[in-house]
């Protein structure tokens, strides 16, 4: 089984070398180091990559050599990935670097919305219900972008909005639908993503209607803990076999 979502401290994750050792220990196949990068190029995405450290685009070199001195010394197979923030509207800036950078494969994710992280609950916690309702459809639009923008192998997180207590529910089978039939004209997969299974949202992304929206449209899965540290990755991983096993689902491999 191969493990495409984890991070390390060349963005907001654990040491390589950790993180690595642990999927191994996991019984994984391989594992995919896919840090978080930004280059879009606005001054809001510059801000954000200086307070967040997600400078991707200028390190993934000396990256790529540790990581294949790790793919040397284990008997895992170590992907060289990168996971993209995409903003509509800047595709030719994010081609322009996947480019050049080469990597094994792109993830592509949707994090921003009303000019916040997803993740922010306090810049949600005043939303109205019909506010939530047209941010929910925004994310859903943009998550469509991503698809037809043909830029990525994977989709991170497809559903992130759930994660977020003051957004959770909101999505509509309609938005599902949509998504759905985006995916399944792309050659980007979208993940199911551990990354809180064992945390407090307890779920995969994504939420299980979701997900049988997208199998129903013929659309495949990739798997990905989005782990940020080695305690983390043995037990998503379990979580993703149980899964795997129990809902029959074939993994796509997009790199091997």
């Amino acid at each position: 089984m191969y493990d495409y979502h984890v991070h390390s401290t060349y963005s907001d994750g654990s040491f390589l070398e950790w993180m690595v050792g642990a999927a191994s220990d996991a019984g994984l196949d391989g594992v995919g180091i896919a840090d978080h990068c930004v280059v879009t190029p606005t001054e809001a995405a510059r801000s954000h990559r200086r307070l967040m450290g997600f400078n991707l685009d200028e390190t993934y070199e000396r990256r790529r050599e540790a990581i294949r001195k790790l793919d040397d010394d284990h008997e895992i197979t170590v992907f060289d990935a990168v996971e993209l923030d995409y903003h509509p509207g800047h595709e030719s800036a994010m081609q322009a670097f996947l480019s050049s950078a080469g990597f094994d494969y792109a993830i592509g994710s949707v994090h921003e919305l009303d000019g916040a992280n997803v993740h922010d609950a306090a810049h949600f916690a005043e939303k109205t219900d019909t506010e939530c309702e047209r941010l929910v459809d925004r994310y859903f639009e943009k998550l469509v972008a991503l698809a037809e923008s043909e830029l990525f192998e994977i989709a991170a997180h497809p559903d992130l909005i759930e994660r977020n207590p003051q957004l959770r529910g909101y999505a509509t089978d309609d938005q599902y639908e949509r998504a759905a039939a985006a995916f399944a004209d792309s050659r980007t997969v979208p993940e199911i993503n551990a990354g809180r299974v064992t945390r407090e949202y307890g779920s995969f992304h994504p939420t299980t209607a979701f997900r049988d929206t997208l199998h129903a449209a013929g659309v495949s899965f990739t798997l990905g803990t989005d782990s940020h540290d080695p305690d983390g990755i043995e037990p998503r991983a379990d979580a993703l076999r149980t899964l795997r096993d129990e809902s029959a689902i074939d993994p796509v491999v997009v790199a091997d």
